[in-house]
């Protein structure tokens, strides 16, 4: 099977919105990359969180949104492993199925920020590539720094900001608000037939 490079792009997706896609596609095209997969992290069943879709919801929805994109996949490849989910494990997980390849990480930069507290972060950075994407137009002197890792294997891309949230959109489609032209039509159809995120 031909080695590829591919993007890892984890994220709860609830629901996955334009920005998503934006980021995934210019990393796709731009940064070397075969395909980028968009990993759904599943719902902690300790944390039980008010208006998280159920994980099929949210893989539908995802292969709903890049459905004729040959560059971006969908991968439930963290349903089946142990809770809560360490992209640690989740790599390793990879590597062992698909030794062919070789996997990137695609991040914000505030993500970046934070990976020095997450579980074994060293190990992260000796063996996979960091793609970051800004979160925000202002600089600040914590985005020059951004973390006291080794930032040998980062790359800081110029991706489009995106100020778009998930979090956002379920507010909006609770209080009755248009939210079309933040969702793909096919995802913004099955979330309003299915009356996601509505009280």
């Amino acid at each position: 099977m031909k080695s590829k490079r591919i993007g890892l792009y984890f994220g709860t997706f609830n629901p996955i919105h334009v920005g998503h896609l934006i980021i995934a596609d210019y990393m796709a095209q731009n940064e070397s990359l075969d395909e980028v997969w968009l990993v759904i992290t599943p719902q902690n069943p300790l944390k039980q969180k008010s208006g998280m879709l159920s994980d099929t919801h949210r893989l539908y929805l995802v292969r709903l949104a890049i459905e004729g994109n040959p560059r971006l996949k969908a991968s439930n490849i963290e349903f089946g492993l142990p809770k809560p989910s360490f992209t640690v494990h989740t790599l390793a997980v990879l590597g062992e199925k698909y030794p062919q390849h070789s996997f990137v990480l695609i991040m914000g930069q505030d993500n970046l920020r934070t990976i020095h507290k997450w579980k074994n972060f060293e190990t992260i950075l000796q063996n996979h590539d960091l793609l970051v994407y800004p979160r925000s137009l202002t600089v600040d002197r914590e985005d020059d720094d951004p973390v006291h890792v080794d930032m040998t294997r980062v790359k800081l891309c110029p991706a489009p900001v995106m100020a778009i949230s998930s979090t956002e959109i379920r507010k909006a489609i609770e209080e009755n608000k248009e939210v079309k032209y933040l969702l793909t039509p096919a995802v913004e159809q099955y979330v309003s037939e299915m009356n996601f995120y509505r009280k």
